[in-house]
């Protein structure tokens, strides 16, 4: 045994050996040399184990001393072997020791997603990415991603790319750019000045207009060259299109369809052109090419084919007839608000050429000049019409963001007006925004007028408040040109008539309040099937589409010589084949054809007040007496209509309402009754004895020292409310008397409780209007003082009604949630205010041990969040439908309360398992909630952490 040994190495130094590549030749006898380590222990587990250490140490000793490929092939070999359980566990272990940190995102994620991501990246960071590699090359010169670029800058393409063309409006984008003129900051001040320079002298001011116009007419005529030279080189039209039955790119008599328009493209009105189509006369390129190149006004020429083009694949023209130079003098846009009351009806009441952009009131700058800039698709517009709500010194434009002197130059707000002034044709051309809040009634809103105005280079017109009302004031005479030059339109909301139909339009201006308190119900009560019929009204959209698109296919197959009578015949063979639809659209017609015409009949006009040319504060004290005298008539009816008849039905034992009922609720109104016919007999003496130094504001002073008499009236409203209701329900003779009283002729068909809202409502109106006459008085007039005296009295008084209206609203709306909940504890503890519901489904995960991004989750139930100012409350929310109808009632039962404080909030990321979920954690329990939609979650979380943060800064 010693000889051996020493005769020949051990059989572990020969295997290390062996390992190392040395001896190769000597491995076939391993098997008589490895006799020391073959015998294994199996019924000593002691033995076993160290035996497996020992032989793991010996397997880690030799893979230390092997090469790096002897190694790959030993792990090669290993996996192999492995089983499914034991190849998982190496992919963790490999995850957790080598993270992946890295990672090409255009590899994993879906070519869309990659467009999106590159899409937010400027066209200097797209150029550095198609560096990285060949395919970001071929993401990043996407035409997608270059095509709105210029678009959006006015720079159009002169042919259609080929279907093999790669990175052409890349190449359109660098060739454009290369060719500006580019200044620096310093240089670009002392060339072309900057807007916002303040100038103290009038004829400093003057003189820099002047400098502006002619700079941007500068301006213009160097693009107008520039786009005759491009025209002028280009190549013709269709020379480059696609073959027929080609959708994108496919010919029609001769023309090129450049585009399709999208579907959320508002159908825009031209006028008159020079440019016709007649019946039987088909159009080829070179006659297209020709005309636009020689088309003329006057003496200047407006080579804009590409405005051609885009008029005669967009927009509906009059028969046989497009227009494309004065495209821009007919498309008019405008800006409306959900806020807005009852904004539905002016939607119905919008006239045909103008493109409508409903907005969120709660979005952001941002996404609006998105939404605009979509539904124009960087076609120039004649003017902005902008309607939201605002009062006489500013506009709430968005959630949070309200647009007055102080904040027009503020860098948001400056970027947006630029921007979207910049789709406005000149002033020089009819361009202009139009302002539907009475900003011309007040010093303040002028001075906003003059800024916006100097900021956009376009003129700037609003209602000057002449007329009291709801929305009354659009109806009044609207400022023009300078607002300093004291220039006016006479015809009465002329601006606004030119978006909204004037039977709709004095409709709404007049019942919008009431109107909204209806729609909201509607709302409320219909949403499901509004929801419903938005997705039908997109199937037919998406029909439509595919009839439009079978129908120009057939046409540039046929070569057909008229084409608009080939595609009226094709639409009504289509539209044949939903039988019904025509005659519901006839009956929806004629429904809404009645309602206009009941809702125009039941109003009475404005009656023209007779006024002095020039004369603005005699138009506004004349405006003052005549609506004080209607409100007056108000007033009075309630006394002659309810408080006389009640008071003798008391009187002769024939009791209707008690005696202290009836003092309750009408005695306030016969104390500002009295009040105000003092007010309105010193006003038709000053009116009688009108002169240019004629005083008011002394009647005002006046009128505002008793303005305790409408604070007593106030504080008595509430209480005179719930006396009537009581009454009501309890005594059926005064029931019945309300029914024979309310909404006739003598009470200007509005009911009791309408009627004692009517102080309410005046107090606004005396701001307007004194706003206006201090607006029209001149600092130096001896009414001034009093004036502005008066109207920082009224305007404290509006902020102490605004006070009881907000607490009156909150106390309402806590009511109603006590009651809505069962089960619930009370809620009117300590300051206590409601924020916001939202509607939630519960879910649970069947394992908790499942990593968060594999977990599986069931739905448990529906809930309901109540989130207050201090606190979370979760309901179960029980939903049963009616039967045979769509409507469909909700219940909730009390669940949990969590104070803020405690709470946390978590949001679980979206997988294939989940959407729009998030956690709420408590001290004890937490709940996984989830959303319908992605907006209502993230609206409900920035809220709900608002509110924590706010707990938890409260009390510090």
């Amino acid at each position: 045994m010693e000889t051996g040994l020493k005769s020949a190495p051990h059989s572990v130094k020969r295997w290390q050996l062996n390992g190392t590549e040395y001896e190769s030749q000597r491995v076939p006898n391993l098997r008589s040399e490895t006799r020391f380590s073959s015998w294994t222990p199996l019924n000593n587990k002691k033995h076993n184990l160290q035996l497996f250490e020992e032989r793991v140490n010996l397997v880690l000793h030799w893979f230390d001393l092997w090469t790096d490929m002897q190694r790959k092939h030993l792990l090669h070999s290993l996996l192999t072997r492995c089983t499914k359980s034991q190849l998982k566990y190496c992919k963790d272990l490999l995850i957790e020791t080598v993270p992946v940190t890295r990672v090409d995102f255009t590899a994993v994620l879906p070519r869309f997603l990659s467009l999106y991501i590159m899409s937010f990246l400027s066209p200097l960071d797209l150029s550095r990415a198609a560096q990285v590699s060949w395919y970001w090359r071929v993401l990043a010169e996407q035409d997608c991603l270059w095509a709105g670029r210029c678009i959006r800058r006015g720079w159009f393409l002169p042919y259609t790319p080929g279907e093999n063309e790669f990175g052409a409006w890349k190449n359109h984008y660098i060739s454009c750019v290369s060719t500006l003129d580019l200044l620096t900051p310093r240089e670009a001040t002392e060339l072309y000045g900057t807007l916002n320079q303040q100038s103290t002298d009038p004829a400093e001011e003057e003189e820099e207009k002047k400098k502006e116009k002619r700079i941007r007419q500068k301006i213009r005529d160097k693009l107008q060259e520039e786009r005759r030279l491009s025209i002028r080189t280009r190549r013709a039209w269709g020379s480059n299109a696609k073959p027929k039955g080609a959708i994108a790119g496919g010919t029609f008599s001769g023309v090129t369809f450049t585009s399709w328009p999208s579907l959320s493209w508002p159908p825009r009105m031209v006028g008159s052109s020079s440019l016709s189509l007649d019946k039987g006369q088909p159009i080829n390129a070179t006659q297209v090419q020709g005309r636009v190149q020689t088309t003329s006004v006057g003496s200047e020429k407006l080579p804009k084919a590409r405005g051609m083009l885009s008029s005669f694949i967009h927009r509906p023209a009059l028969p046989h007839t497009y227009s494309p130079h004065h495209q821009s003098s007919s498309s008019l846009l405008m800006l409306i608000s959900n806020r807005i009351p009852a904004y539905e009806l002016v939607l119905s009441g919008v006239k045909a050429g103008v493109i409508v952009v409903l907005y969120n009131h709660r979005g952001t700058l941002s996404a609006l000049l998105t939404q605009v800039e979509r539904v124009t698709s960087g076609q120039p517009v004649q003017r902005v019409g902008l309607l939201a709500p605002g009062g006489t010194e500013e506009i709430h434009l968005l959630h949070g963001i309200s647009l007055s002197e102080r904040t027009l130059l503020t860098p948001d707000h400056r970027e947006f007006w630029e921007k979207l002034c910049s789709w406005v044709v000149p002033t020089q051309e009819g361009g202009g925004i139009d302002i539907f809040c009475s900003l011309a009634a007040s010093a303040s809103g002028v001075t906003l007028i003059r800024s916006l105005s100097t900021l956009t280079g376009l003129e700037v017109r609003a209602p000057v408040g002449l007329a009291t009302g709801s929305f009354q004031n659009i109806l009044s005479e609207w400022s023009s040109g300078d607002v300093r030059t004291g220039l006016w339109d006479q015809q009465p909301a002329a601006p606004a008539l030119q978006y909204v139909c004037d039977s709709v339009l004095q409709g709404w201006c007049r019942q919008a309040q009431w109107m909204e308190e209806a729609l909201d119900d509607l709302r409320s009560s219909l949403q499901p099937q509004l929801q419903q019929a938005s997705l039908q009204a997109r199937g037919r959209a998406l029909e439509l589409s595919e009839a439009l698109t079978e129908g120009l296919t057939a046409l540039t197959e046929q070569q057909e010589t008229r084409p608009l009578e080939f595609l009226s015949t094709f639409l009504t063979r289509w539209s044949k084949k939903d039988e019904g639809e025509e005659s519901y659209e006839e009956d929806k017609q004629t429904q809404k054809a009645a309602e206009q015409h009941s809702l125009h009949t039941s109003l009475s006009p404005i009656p023209k007040l007779p006024q002095t040319a020039l004369d603005w504060r005699g138009a506004v004290v004349r405006e003052l007496h005549h609506s004080e005298c209607l409100y007056l008539g108000r007033l009075s009816s309630i006394l002659k209509v309810y408080q006389e008849p009640l008071t003798a039905a008391l009187n002769s034992n024939r009791t209707i309402l008690s005696f202290a009922d009836i003092q309750i609720v009408f005695i306030p109104v016969t104390v500002i009754l009295q009040l105000n016919r003092v007010f309105e007999a010193d006003l038709q003496t000053r009116l009688q004895q009108w002169g240019a130094e004629q005083c008011v504001g002394d009647v005002f002073v006046k009128l505002c020292s008793k303005l305790r008499v409408y604070t007593n009236y106030l504080n008595n409203y509430t209480t005179a409310l719930c006396t009537i209701d009581k009454c009501r329900e309890a005594r059926p003779a005064f029931r019945a008397f309300l029914k024979m009283a309310d909404r006739t002729l003598a009470t200007h068909m509005l009911s009791l409780q309408e009627l004692l809202l009517c102080p309410v409502w005046r107090i606004q109106e005396y701001v307007t209007l004194l706003q206006a006459l201090c607006l029209h008085t001149h600092p130096g007039h001896p009414d001034f003082t009093h004036l502005c005296s008066a109207l920082k009295k009224m305007l404290q008084f509006i902020q102490f009604m605004q006070k009881l209206k907000s607490n009156s609203e909150k106390d309402k709306l806590m009511e109603e949630t006590q009651q809505m909940i069962r089960g619930c504890p009370s809620l009117s503890e300590g300051n206590r205010q409601l924020i916001i519901t939202q509607d939630a489904v519960l879910l649970r995960s069947p394992d908790e041990r499942i990593p968060e991004s594999l977990r599986t989750y069931e739905q448990v139930s529906d809930v309901g969040l109540f989130l207050f100012n201090d606190a979370l409350v979760l309901t179960q929310r029980n939903v049963r439908h009616t039967p045979f109808t769509l409507s469909h009632q909700s219940t909730h039962t009390f669940l949990a309360s969590v104070a803020l404080p405690s709470l946390t909030v978590r949001e679980i990321i979206h997988s294939r398992y989940v959407r729009h979920a998030f956690v709420l954690e408590g001290p004890r329990r937490y709940w996984v909630c989830a959303t319908k939609r992605g907006e209502e979650r993230e609206h409900f979380l920035s809220v709900l952490r608002s509110a924590i943060n706010s707990a938890l800064t409260g009390p510090q």
